[in-house]
Parts: C-alpha cells; sequence; structure tokens
C-alpha cells in the first residue's frame, strides 16, 4: 500500500541493503484505499459465496486464533515501523504489508473453494483423464515410481510445500529493495489467479487422479491424500455446513493451483537478482511434484499454468495503468 506518511524511500546505494537497478517507478504500488477496496471486495465474494452454499465460519473456533493475532499484531507492527521511519523499519513494514495480504488472499482463495465446490455438480475426472491420455501422460506409472522411491517421497514433500516458502522470499526481496510496484503486481496476480481458477473449478470438479484411478491398498499417501471424495459430497448434501479455516484442504482440481502459483513464481523471480535462479528453480521443482503430492492430473498443471499467465498479464495491465495516474 502506498502510504501517505511514509515519504522516505530506500536508497539503493545503501551499503546495508542490496544494490539493484530500478525505474523510476518502481516504489509506485496501489493506493492504500484501492488495496483496501480491493480485499474488501474479496471477502464480500466470499461471504456472498458461503451464504449461497448454505456454509458459515465459527467465529470463536480455537483454530482462528492464529488468524485474530495476526490481524491484531500486523497493522500495531507496520504503524510503529512507519513512526520509526529508519530504513529496517520501513523494510519490516513493507514486510508486513506484503506477507499480510497474501496470506489474506490465500485464505480467502482456500476458505471459497469451499462454498464453489459445495455449489459444484458432477465431476469431470473421466474427461480429464481421457486428456491425459491424449497427452500421453500415465499418471499411475508416476505415482508407482515415487511409491517405490522414499528420496523421491521426502523431495516431492518439500517441494510441494514450497509454496509457501517461495512467496516468503519473493515477497521479502521486493520490500528490502523497494520494488513495490513489483510486489503489488505479484500479489494482484496471485488474486486474479486465484479468482479465475475458482470459477473455472466450479465447471470441472474432481476428485483427482488417486481416487480415480488408484484401487487397492494404498502404498504412499500424498501430501493432499483423498479429500475430495468425502468433503465434496459432504458440501453439496450439506451434512458439513461449518468451515474451520484451521483445517483447511484442498478440494481444487483443475486448474491446479500449484501450477498457477509456480508459475507466478517463476514470472516474478526474474525481477530479484541473484535470487532469480533459485526461486525459479525451487518453483520448478513444486511442478515436477504437483501430479502425485497435489493428485493431479497433468491437464490440470497446464490449465493453471494458463491461469497464471492471464493473470500476469492483467496484473501487468494494473499497474501500467497505475504508474501512469500515480503522478
Amino acid at each position: 500500500m502506498t502510504d501517505p506518511h511514509r515519504s522516505t524511500t530506500l536508497s539503493a546505494s545503501s551499503p546495508v541493503f542490496p544494490t539493484l537497478r530500478v525505474d523510476a517507478g518502481s516504489a509506485v504500488g496501489f493506493s492504500a484505499r484501492q488495496v483496501r477496496l480491493g480485499v474488501l471486495a474479496a471477502v464480500a465474494a466470499c461471504a456472498a459465496l458461503l451464504w449461497r452454499a448454505g456454509l458459515r465460519i465459527d467465529p470463536f473456533a480455537r483454530s482462528n486464533i492464529a488468524y485474530y493475532a495476526i490481524l491484531a499484531l500486523g497493522p500495531l507492527i507496520r504503524g510503529w515501523c512507519l513512526r520509526d521511519r529508519r530504513r529496517w523499519s520501513l523494510v519490516l513494514a513493507d514486510v508486513v504489508e506484503y506477507y499480510s495480504l497474501f496470506m489474506a488472499l490465500a485464505l480467502i482463495g482456500a476458505v471459497s473453494s469451499y462454498p464453489v465446490a459445495a455449489l459444484s455438480e458432477g465431476f469431470a475426472d473421466a474427461g480429464l483423464q481421457r486428456m491425459d491420455e491424449l497427452l500421453q501422460f500415465d499418471w499411475l506409472a508416476w505415482y508407482r515410481t515415487v511409491a517405490a522411491h522414499r528420496s523421491l517421497q521426502l523431495l516431492g514433500i518439500a517441494a510441494y510445500q514450497s509454496i509457501f516458502l517461495t512467496p516468503a522470499l519473493l515477497l521479502g526481496w521486493f520490500a528490502l529493495t523497494g520494488q513495490r510496484r513489483q510486489a503489488h503486481r505479484f500479489l494482484a496476480a496471485f488474486a486474479i489467479a486465484a479468482a479465475l481458477t475458482l470459477a473455472i473449478y466450479s465447471q470441472m470438479p474432481a476428485v483427482g487422479p488417486f481416487s480415480y484411478l488408484w484401487h487397492g491398498p494404498i502404498p504412499y499417501m500424498p501430501v493432499s491424500e483423498l479429500w475430495q471424495p468425502d468433503l465434496i459430497p459432504a458440501l453439496r448434501d450439506h451434512t458439513l455446513t461449518t468451515v474451520d479455516v484451521g483445517q483447511l484442504r484442498g478440494l481444487v482440481s483443475a486448474p491446479s493451483f500449484h501450477a498457477a502459483s509456480a508459475t507466478l513464481y517463476i514470472a516474478a523471480a526474474q525481477r530479484c537478482g541473484p535470487l532469480r535462479w533459485w526461486l525459479t528453480a525451487i518453483p520448478c521443482t513444486m511442478l515436477v511434484s504437483t501430479p502425485v503430492e497435489g493428485t493431479h492430473y497433468l491437464i490440470d498443471l497446464i490449465l493453471g499454468a494458463g491461469v497464471a499467465l492471464v493473470a500476469w498479464f492483467f496484473a501487468s495491465l494494473l499497474m501500467r495503468w497505475r504508474v501512469r495516474t500515480a503522478g
């Protein structure tokens, strides 16, 4: 957010912070009002979906305590940092802002997937599997290979869960180098990708290839486990009416949001200087792990990458408009 109380900018010549060549508009992001309106619109859309699906969130659940603590402490820490006005304080203020926005967007998207699943009909696994066959992708062979090697399982788990590590590094770098425009473009793209993913998912819900293709004893249980076959019917027939934000499960199969996220991470990493190659390699490993650990068809990943490219395009247009109008 562009804060009216913040007039000091980071100096690229400071020995404390990395040196990076940035253009004159690098510090221009969305205004505080624009960010608030965007978050409020996302919350309102999520609330409307929950109401339409007959779902609710228990505000007094113990699992909410961590979120309440972050909501309370985040603004306090950021406000203190802006008043302190030292360079490290301004960097920390940006870190708190970016991390809070990313967490809010991720949480809103995950919660929204529940009413979207509840309002959906049927399953698209047969069509998704046919697409994989046309692409000559054998999910069962991929799974058997991972199930037979413990080292591949451990590597796959680490890579799959890097979905939270990579954005922390990306946004931390943007805060450290004063690249507000890049941070806000990434966050805008993430929000747009989440909305597009949910819209497409509503038309092609699926239980995933693990549930659809595998029959018999399970030699290896992936990270995402087998939630869709139980949770989606329970949401549809209203036997499950309360969403526990502390126990959210992945319900979206197509498009794969892990694939969408990885594509966005790779795009954003190109502005991360010496970290670029690391922040490109980590999402690539996440993509490789996603078919098994996320129990996704290959077509899910292709759709997810396509969603990310569309989201990045529109986020870039938004940022160009913001830079033009900021003066």
